[in-house]
């Protein structure tokens, strides 16, 4: 009786134990989530990506939120509870900045705190004008009637971001139009508009599903490399090519435009165990970094894993900024010495090594 009695306990106190333990496990599992775009955008798809590919080898079940965009990602990545991770479009992140510059406290509340994990992917910038314009230059739309994208939208956000800083002033409002993208290149068509500003990854479906005589009606403007609104607008935007291949039964050479980056953002955190669950999510997003490209969404073939320098007001976060640069190091090293050394230039053509002279002459490779 005494035995059975025993036995009995015994395997009470198991059951506990294991109960205890699973809950344990359980409550050491992190929560998060991840703000990101409109339910049938790139956004979300990106954020479903980073939820199945690095958070949850990190052990942290990461839920995917949808969002208007970045604007509003940024007010929730500060104030929202849970939240620890964002997409944000770069001239999104460079106005808040700017406004906190200019005295705006609450725009300084919203983006100090702020730092940036990493990079993403870019979207390239289009100027439609009419093919009968005569400005040829993206420079030159200054005081043109523009359809900037509807309100809200990121193109809208690019839009203006851009022209405010070539041309140091707003659009005048008497020259924006909000329309979408279908409704601006129709307005352009039949005149009531001079330029139509379009963010889309390239080729884009608005070009490539158009009618060819209507295509042909239209046709976009350069970046003038020379011209003192193009040095203004590197303070946010980066050079891209659309590249005539893109588009082959229409552009006969490459057009240099801008692209607006999106970035993965979080909050300066201190505490611990946040601390912790974000240096294993840096430690997963850089060894599953291929899964990413190999099985996420085609705009992770554009993202390269590395760490850009940043314009003043832009900071990484440190704890994941450390880790990912140590992990990069890494694979540099991994991949530099898995890669056998090959013949040095002269050797490639003579087939013999470099003497002495030839050396001193610089006439071989080192």
């Amino acid at each position: 009786m005494l035995k059975m009695i025993l036995a009995a306990l015994t395997g009470l106190f198991a059951l506990l134990f294991s109960s205890f333990a699973a809950s344990a496990t359980a409550d050491a599992e992190a929560h998060y989530k991840i703000v990101t775009g409109p339910e049938r955008g790139t956004y979300i798809q990106i954020g479903q990506d980073l939820a199945k590919w690095v958070a949850q080898p990190a052990g942290i079940d990461l839920a995917v939120i949808p969002s208007k965009g970045s604007a509003e990602n940024v007010q929730r990545m500060r104030f929202e509870p849970g939240v620890k991770l964002a997409l944000v479009q770069s001239d999104v992140y460079q106005a808040y900045v700017d406004m906190a510059k200019s005295g705006n406290e609450e725009a300084g509340t919203m983006i100090r705190p702020l730092r940036l994990i990493m990079p993403l992917y870019d979207e390239e910038i289009y100027f439609v004008v009419r093919n009968d314009s005569p400005m040829k230059t993206i420079n030159e739309i200054k005081d043109k009637v523009i359809s900037v994208g509807l309100i809200g939208s990121g193109t809208a956000q690019s839009a203006t971001t851009l022209y405010r800083l070539m041309f140091g002033q707003p659009i005048p409002e008497q020259n924006v139009q909000n329309l979408s993208n279908e409704d601006a290149l129709a307005a352009l068509i039949v005149k009531k508009i001079d330029v139509a500003i379009v963010v889309a990854g390239q080729p884009a479906k608005l070009f490539t599903d158009m009618n060819p005589e209507l295509l042909q009606q239209i046709r976009f403007l350069r970046v003038d490399a020379n011209a003192p609104e193009t040095a203004r607008a590197k303070q946010t935007y980066f050079p891209a090519t659309i590249h005539a291949s893109s588009y082959p039964n229409w552009l006969k050479e490459d057009v240099p435009t801008w692209t607006v980056k999106a970035f993965l953002v979080t909050y300066d955190y201190n505490l611990r165990d946040t601390v912790g669950n974000l240096k294993r999510f840096a430690d997963s997003l850089c060894e599953n970094f291929g899964n990413l490209q190999s099985q996420g969404h085609p705009k992770w073939k554009q993202v390269k894993l590395e760490l850009p320098g940043l314009g003043k007001g832009w900071q990484y976060y440190p704890p994941v900024e450390h880790r990912l640069k140590a992990c990069i190091a890494h694979r540099a090293a991994t991949q530099a010495a898995a890669t056998p050394p090959g013949p040095t230039a002269q050797q490639k053509i003579t087939g013999r090594p470099c003497s002495d002279q030839e050396r001193l002459l610089l006439l071989c490779g080192k």
